[in-house]
């Protein structure tokens, strides 16, 4: 798939709260013509951007997601803990991120990151919102997660938008999930590359993405690799 190689990670999470209106259209700013972001369910299955299973390190209120209804999650504050700057930032809704894509010409990877026994009606409801609400101007998003489970689910729901396995322990076992999973890509943490696994995933047709990735001379030698794309959470050292 046509990709840039770098992808703003949470949108630009390094110049602004992450996983916020303001951190995508930061990341626009920066330079980026993709970005990426979380979705997750509200205790009322509303989707949202959010990445941990605690508000407590973005809000400063500590309690579950998965315990919030939507009405509770909108009067939080998602962007005083990251910078005065940013006070008063909301945690968004699903379709409103999509509605800024659209504005900004955005592309986007979209990282399934449901609570823990949520999975199954987290990548349901996210694959579903993005089948009727995905904006025909944009170019076709990448779905990934973490979870076999619900990449399965998503692979049910949306056959023709492209998975990626997400890694962070080891690349073991690569080639045999993104077969059974029938994912067009492998992204993982860039620490576990080197040229010789770097080409073996690449040889053998799938797509490749490292993340965190905020040193441009890492980088440059991951794209000498052939690598296909870097989540940064700097988009413009890029």
């Amino acid at each position: 798939m046509n990709t840039p190689f770098v992808i703003g990670h949470r949108g630009a999470c390094g110049d602004a709260p992450e996983n916020t209106l303001a951190s995508i259209r930061m990341a626009a700013e920066k330079g980026a013509l993709w970005v990426e972001f979380d979705s997750k369910l509200s205790a009322d299955n509303q989707v949202i951007l959010f990445h941990d299973d605690n508000l407590l390190r973005t809000t400063g209120t500590d309690a579950l997601v998965a315990d919030m209804d939507w009405r509770d999650l909108q009067n939080l504050d998602a962007g005083s803990r990251f910078s005065d700057q940013f006070a008063g930032e909301k945690i968004p809704l699903f379709s409103k991120a999509l509605e800024l894509l659209e504005e900004l010409g955005l592309g986007a990877v979209i990282e399934i990151k449901s609570s823990k026994g949520r999975e199954e009606e987290t990548a349901r409801l996210s694959a579903q919102m993005i089948k009727s609400q995905w904006p025909a101007v944009l170019p076709t998003p990448i779905i990934s997660s973490f979870s076999e489970q619900s990449l399965e689910v998503v692979r049910d729901c949306v056959v023709d938008i492209p998975r990626a396995l997400n890694v962070w322990k080891t690349l073991e076992g690569w080639q045999s999930k993104l077969r059974s999973l029938d994912c067009a890509a492998l992204h993982c943490r860039h620490e576990l590359l080197d040229e010789t696994s770097a080409a073996a995933i690449i040889n053998a047709g799938y797509d490749l993405r490292a993340f965190t990735l905020n040193d441009p001379e890492r980088a440059r030698v991951l794209s000498n690799w052939g690598v296909n794309g870097i989540f940064t959470d700097f988009p413009d050292r890029f």
